[in-house]
């Protein structure tokens, strides 16, 4: 059988990893995590998996070679607060842990696909996986940021010596806005679309960020990408392994906020039998209101981002990637099952 490793695996998007590798009928799965946090493992609880192992034991242990022949690990472990800001605890979460998972996937002829962020670019406007556009924003950017140059300058500028066989794929993926089932226990770190479900279920209404950064209230842009087309596209390169480099994963379409609260609403009204309504109206009835912008996210957020799917799709990757109205009516019907 194919043993691999998904690391982070009772988080968000490890754990529909290994649920979209189950429906591969991939079970041969050795899930790497963190359960201090214990209800995450709602997120493993209907999964077929070989065997869990702790965070803290798994990356010497797979250095010693404990487990045995892995073809691949789907590395999703991280810290992905990008409030945090003991640096320290970062860099060595996020930085060192991987460099020390490479070199053992290299020693042990392990694939690495691993989880990189659009937080590597930060305050760019141009979001091209190139040196001159990456410019961090806060210490987890550039703890993302610092292991993708790793990996550049470990495999080759454009991974010359990974295309040549000289080392096995290694793929870097830098997520946008992901948002989907099994993020409940994200806290703050949610997405917009799971916050807003409960704020409207709660309040009646949802709530969004005011005027900033030269953007109308609720105009603020980003790249929406939903949970499915993530997994998606990391099984694509699962199915390439002869494709290596770092590659953004996101729709290449911006969407401002205003259009997944008003997806969020209209999806629920539709859900109860009532008729959707236009952003105007969602405002005139109160449904949806605007608070000030947070002064502590002042400097340090992203008012736009849209991935250049321009690499990622030279590979041959043609995957169809939902746009927000579509996926966010799938979650919030997910959501609602759940409750």
């Amino acid at each position: 059988m194919t043993r691999i490793v998904v690391t982070g695996a009772a988080g968000f998007i490890g754990s529909n990893l290994i649920r979209g590798l189950n429906q591969r009928g991939l079970t041969d799965i050795i899930a790497v995590d963190d359960l201090t946090q214990g209800d995450k493992f709602r997120n493993l609880a209907d999964l077929q998996i070989a065997d869990y192992v702790d965070a803290d034991v798994f990356y010497n242990a797979f250095e010693a070679d404990v487990y045995g022949k892995v073809e691949a690990i789907f590395h999703e472990g991280a810290c992905s607060d990008t409030m945090e800001s003991n640096g320290k605890y970062m860099m060595q979460n996020n930085y060192a842990t991987s460099v020390q998972l490479y070199q053992s996937c290299q020693k042990r002829g392990a694939r690495l696909l691993y989880a990189s962020s659009a937080a590597t670019y930060g305050g760019s406007d141009t979001f091209r996986e190139a040196p001159a556009f990456e410019h961090p924003l806060n210490v987890y950017g550039y703890s993302k940021l610092l292991f993708d140059q790793r990996m550049r300058r470990e495999c080759g500028a454009t991974f010359e010596r990974a295309l040549a066989g000289l080392t096995r794929q290694v793929v870097g993926f830098r997520y946008f806005n992901v948002y989907g089932p099994h993020e409940q226990h994200k806290g703050r770190m949610a997405s917009v679309a799971f916050h807003q479900f409960n704020q409207f279920r709660a309040d009646g209404k949802v709530r969004l960020f005011g005027e900033y950064g030269g953007y109308a209230a609720g105009a603020q842009m980003r790249d929406f990408v939903f949970i499915d087309d993530v997994v998606a596209v990391n099984l694509w390169f699962f199915d390439h392994p002869e494709i290596s480099g770092i590659f953004n994963l996101g729709t290449g379409r911006a969407q401002p906020f205003n259009d997944v609260a008003s997806s969020v609403v209209n999806a629920l009204r539709q859900s109860s039998g009532q008729a959707p309504l236009t952003l105007a109206a969602l405002v005139s009835e109160g449904l949806l209101e605007y608070i000030p912008f947070p002064d502590a996210l002042r400097g340090k957020y992203q008012c736009y981002t849209q991935a250049d799917l321009g690499a990622l799709r030279a590979t041959g990757c043609d995957h169809d990637f939902a746009d927000v109205q579509t996926g966010v009516a799938r979650y919030v019907q997910w959501l609602a099952q759940q409750s």
